[in-house]
Order: C-alpha cells, then structure tokens, then sequence
C-alpha cells in the first residue's frame, strides 16, 4: 500500500508542475523599465520648456506622443496570454497523471513482485531458510504430477529383454547387479523416477555407496521433477560434496537449489566459481552460461560479463612465431597479450590453465617479480581446489619461482 500510495503522490506533484508550465503566462517585455524612461522623458520635456530651450507648440506634441506610448505599455500589464487553453491544460495535466500511475503499475507488475513487501536482507534470508526447511519433499512433489504417465519403452528389438529385466529385479529385490543394470537402463530411456528407485535400491545393497552413486541417485530425483531439487536430493548432494568439495555437477544443482529457495546470491557465487575452474568443456558449464546472466541480475551483479570461452593470452606458439619480429616489436607483441590475460583474469576470472599460461608467459619475458603476484593470486582464487593449485604451481615450478 505504501508504495502505491508514494506512486500516486508522486505523478499528482509532477502532473501539478507540468499543468502549471503549461497554463504560465508567455513571457512579457519589462514593461516597468519602458514605463520609467518615459517618465523621464517627460521630465526632460518640462525642463526643456522651463529654460527655453523647447517650445510650448513643440512640447505640448511631445507630451502627447510620449502619454500614447504610456497608455498603450500600460494596457500591455493587465494582458493574461497562456500557451494553452484552461480546458487543454487541464486535460493534458490529467493524461499525464493516469500515464505516470498507469506506466508505474504496468512496470511494477512486470519487474516486481504485487503484495511483496519490502525486506531487510536479514529478512530474507530468513525467508529464505523457512521456504528451504518446508518446501516439498520428493514424494510430495511427486504426488501433484500426472499419474498417468506411461514408461517410456525401449525399440521392439529390445523390448521383450527390458520386461524381462523388470520382471526378474522385481522376483529378486537383493539382487544388487539386477538393480544397477536397470538402474541404466530406466536412466537412458529417461524413465527418471524409475532410475531412482532402483538406484535407491542400489545404494541400500552397498555397504559403502560411491559418489557416483550418490550422484546418479540425486540426479535422477531431479530430472524426475523436472529440475526441483527436493530434500532427499540436497541430501544426496550433501553426501558428494562433503567427499569431494569441487565435484562440478553436483555444485551445479546445488546452486539450482539456491537458486529455487530465493538466494540468487548463492547460486552466483557457486556458478561463477564453476566458471572460473572450468574445464570449459565440461557439461555443466553449458547450463551455467545459460542461467547466470539472469541469477547475476537477481543477485544484483549488474556488471557481471561471461568470460570467454577458450584459452586467451599467449602460449608456447604465439612466442615462437614472434621471433621474426624485431625485438622491440616481438616484445612489444607478447606483453600485450600476457596485460590482456592478466586483465581479464583479475576482472572476470578463468580456468587454472589459463592462470598456469599466464604465469609461463611471464617466465618467459624474464618478469619473475610478477609471475610471484599472479601465482600468490592464484593461490588465494583456488585455495580450496587441490587439483587447480596443482596444475598451476607445476607452472610455477616451470619457470623456477617455486622450487
């Protein structure tokens, strides 16, 4: 209510300013100036006449064109001239009223939230964490969906051997390679919910189930529910992670999930971190590129770009190609690429091989004192990636800054 009082208060003030333009007098002469030298004329014309310097016959027509001249400015002060119409400016004052309210409405209605109040920020991490702890579990949300999906059916060819495969789990509910064979199966004819139970089942027969277990069971729960992570997948998600910190699919459907309970800060930054470890080719990254521009948004990173995609800056062969260059022009040529890469790395982040190509690069053109920077940054981007630091000091090791 608030806001849409604050929204009419404010279309009625500008409308009054704009209807007051509108109906302003146009801009008069400065009558009073014209009014005091004819005055003075006068005076002049009298003291003219009283030294005999002008005569009566002379100053008596003086006198009469100078009282016209004063009669017609006079008349000119008591004119009223508008731009407009009382009638055209009341209306135009109207129409630019409903347009404010109407154009604040129709934007709010779109961008914002109606009956959304504003929050702290504390208060919506509160929010956030009710909406996490009583969203639906995966029963729940499976219960609203269509019941009378049927299972999507193999080719005819093999579609004798996949009722059989079924037929015999369900005889044999311990049999562990039974479940996992049909786990695979369900899973590449996209009958997801299927896929779930019997990894499920997998998972109950292990004594020790994998990340990859984990993995598979969680993703299936999710495609399932057409991406709604639901508890029993967080849970699983929880299980890979707390195994391997930097498994990339995982980390992705956890910031899904972050994503669905109203923290797009998190999502933004588990997905940009993803982005910076890359691999570039990796199958999560797609996605990512896909979402984050609006999760970026929503976070509020208005200057949030996408890296590039592919290794920038200069490698072994940009450098060898160099050679047939003058030497002020080949190092001319190669400390712009390494200023372009370091630039885009200390403003949009990369993958550690394009960390590792930088700190070569600087080896190579002899800067160890900033080879030592970039690698100390390194450390601080990827402390938490033993794989990436692994990578990128084997670079340092390269040019002999760390032995």
């Amino acid at each position: 209510m608030t806001f849409w009082i604050l929204t009419l208060a404010t279309a009625a003030i500008l409308s009054f300013f704009l209807y007051k333009a509108l109906t302003a007098k146009a801009p008069q002469a400065d009558t009073e100036t014209e009014m005091s030298v004819y005055k003075e004329q006068l005076s002049e014309i009298d003291r003219d006449v009283s030294r005999g310097i002008l005569a009566a016959e002379d100053a008596t027509r003086l006198r009469t064109d100078i009282s016209r001249r004063i009669l017609t400015l006079d008349a000119k002060k008591d004119e009223t001239s508008h731009n407009l119409s009382s009638v055209s400016s009341v209306l135009i004052g109207l129409s630019f009223f409903v347009i404010f309210v109407g154009g604040a409405a129709a934007l709010y209605t779109h961008l914002g939230q109606p009956g959304y109040g504003d929050l702290a920020q504390k208060d919506r991490i509160a929010n956030a964490k009710t909406r996490m702890d009583t969203r639906p579990s995966q029963d729940e949300f499976w219960a609203k969906m269509p019941t009378d999906v049927p299972l999507n059916q193999p080719d005819a060819q093999f579609a004798e051997m996949v009722k059989k495969l079924r037929e015999t789990v369900e005889k044999r509910p311990n049999d562990l390679e039974g479940h996992a064979i049909l786990f695979r199966v369900e899973f590449g004819l996209g009958n997801y919910r299927a896929a779930a139970a019997a990894k499920e089942r997998v998972m109950s027969l292990t004594e020790t189930p994998s990340v990859q277990d984990y993995f598979d069971y969680a993703e299936s729960l999710i495609l399932s529910s057409n991406g709604y992570v639901s508890p029993q997948a967080e849970a699983a998600l929880t299980a890979i992670l707390s195994r391997d910190p930097q498994h990339g699919p995982a980390l992705y459907y956890s910031g899904l999930m972050m994503a669905q309970i109203d923290r797009p800060d998190v999502t933004f930054r588990i997905w940009q971190q993803l982005l910076r470890n890359g691999p570039e080719d990796a199958p999560w990254l797609d996605p990512v590129r896909q979402q984050i521009p609006e999760i970026a948004f929503l976070a509020g990173q208005n200057d949030f770009e996408l890296p590039e995609t592919g290794l920038k800056g200069p490698n072994a062969e940009d450098i060898n190609n160099a050679a047939t260059l003058s030497e002020g022009d080949r190092m001319d040529m190669i400390q712009g690429m390494v200023s372009q890469l370091s630039d885009r790395l200390a403003t949009q982040g990369g993958s550690p091989a394009e960390w590792a190509r930088l700190i070569n690069a600087l080896g190579v053109l002899g800067d160890t004192d900033q080879a030592r920077n970039i690698f100390a940054n390194a450390q601080e981007v990827f402390g938490a990636d033993a794989a990436a630091l692994s990578q990128i000091t084997a670079a340092a090791k390269q040019i002999g800054i760390v032995e």
